[in-house]
């Protein structure tokens, strides 16, 4: 008995139906890309293993998914090492490849390589798949889609205020209304981990940060103490996890905690810049909100951080995010290009959207003319006529055979087929056809050579 087929936990198939909603996500994202003057780019879906290794911080260094040396990867390892069992040893001696994590960092390695053929600043999008091996649950997949759009090139702050622009014009179109961009700054995540005497665990410090969200405070108070972080650092740290109030008063607060900070003022500064610009600007729904907690446990970010969370009502991670990096092109080689770009989640954001029902019922339907198929010699006219539909834009076809009507109208139905094409006998020595509209019952006949008439009524 052959064995049932299955795919890898983490991966989906996806229907027609499926693909129909969610070209239209991409089909949106492009057009607002576009209208900001983002330019498209491809990379590979795998790198060298040292383009993607120590980028991400410990915890996304575990989630790349590494691609075995192609022939006898093991022929050319020494026996003592291969007896020693050390995954993390063994690993560069039999793997040089990896599947990307995110866009990021492959498009980092793109700018160093291309640099003289590119215009400065550089702004690219990015739609492709990316991996990783994290454990598998709603919303979270191992192979994914990543929208992604950066600037590089320039300094000015005035980027962050156009991608929170564009993160609202793409949310809005898309119909979700009552999104939160959440911001933070790691600089004043560093200040913060200054004035309470931990900057030589600001990693371990932000990673468990960024987790008060998923489990809670006290949570991350025992990851801080496992990862090191004194007491007195904890409590000195404490007030952060409860911060409220508006954006100004949040901002008050931590200019007060950080005025000892010289990095951490300039977070703050940042910030005050960003949120007034866009307060100036508008935002269409989305509504742009001071998190202190928010920390992005990604290493690579140096100034603002963004996470974009669903309307209230889903429960779903975040949909979006990003941040500045100002010199994540050093670790290629090419220092001092400043970045800045955000991520939109395409499964997540169809998640939501489904959840929701804001896709246009317009997406289930298939095709817009199907001509039944009553013979050889009106199927051959028909296919004719269908080529005239079809140049005119109309999503046309011929059932291929002449089963039973009651089975081409079944079919139909099954493919939310607005309109039926009826091209019998009789209908050939009149030179005409029939349509049938198939929400109403309602038929019109039309002559062959009038077909505009039916063009038209679209």
């Amino acid at each position: 008995m052959a064995q049932k087929p299955s795919i890898p936990k983490g991966t989906r198939d996806f229907s027609p139906a499926e693909i129909s909603k969610r070209n239209h996500i991409f089909e949106v994202v492009k057009k607002h890309f576009r209208a900001y003057g983002f330019l498209p780019i491809e990379t590979p879906a795998f790198e060298n293993s040292d383009t993607l290794l120590g980028k991400y911080g410990e915890e996304g260094d575990r989630l790349i998914f590494k691609i075995l040396n192609s022939g006898d990867f093991l022929g050319k390892v020494p026996q003592d090492l291969y007896a020693g069992r050390d995954a993390a040893a063994l690993a560069p001696k039999i793997t040089e490849k990896a599947l990307r994590y995110d866009l990021t960092v492959p498009f980092a390695r793109y700018v160093v390589m291309h640099r003289n053929e590119l215009d400065f600043p550089f702004k690219r999008y990015q739609i492709q798949p990316v991996w990783r091996a994290d454990r598998p649950q709603r919303g979270r997949f191992r192979e994914f889609y990543q929208c992604d759009a950066d600037v590089v090139g320039a300094h000015s702050l005035l980027q962050e205020i156009e991608l929170v622009q564009l993160y609202d014009a793409v949310f809005s179109d898309l119909g979700l209304k009552g999104t939160t961009i959440k911001m933070n700054n790691r600089k004043v995540l560093a200040g913060i981990a200054e004035v309470i005497h931990a900057q030589d665990l600001l990693v371990d410090f932000t990673v468990a940060l960024d987790k008060l969200d998923k489990i809670g405070e006290e949570g991350v108070k025992t990851e801080m103490r496992a990862k090191g972080i004194s007491e007195a650092a904890i409590a000195k740290a404490s007030p952060l996890f409860s911060l409220t109030g508006t954006n100004e008063e949040q901002l008050q607060k931590l200019a007060d905690m950080l005025k000892d900070s010289e990095q951490g003022s300039q977070g703050v500064a940042e910030l005050r810049f960003i949120l007034e610009g866009v307060a100036q600007m508008g935002l269409q729904t989305a509504h742009l909100a001071l998190d202190v907690t928010l920390a992005r446990g990604l290493n690579y970010y140096t100034g603002a951080i963004f996470e974009v969370s669903a309307p209230k009502g889903v429960h779903m991670g975040s949909i979006g995010g990003g941040g500045r990096y100002d010199d994540l092109t050093g670790i290629f080689g090419l220092k001092n290009v400043s970045g800045v770009g955000i991520s939109f989640g395409l499964d997540r954001i169809y998640l939501v959207m489904e959840e929701l029902g804001l896709f246009p019922e317009a997406l289930e339907k298939s095709l817009d003319v199907l001509f039944l198929n009553f013979g050889e010699r009106e199927a051959l006219a028909s296919l004719k006529l269908a080529q005239e539909l079809r140049k005119a834009g109309l999503r046309t076809d011929v059932y291929p055979t002449n089963a039973k009507i009651q089975k081409q109208f079944k079919y139909a139905n099954n493919r939310n087929v607005p309109f039926v094409v009826l091209l019998g006998d009789q209908e050939l020595r009149d030179r005409t056809l029939v349509v049938k509209n198939m929400a109403s019952g309602e038929q019109t006949t039309y002559a062959m050579d009038a077909l505009g008439e039916f063009i038209t009524s679209f």
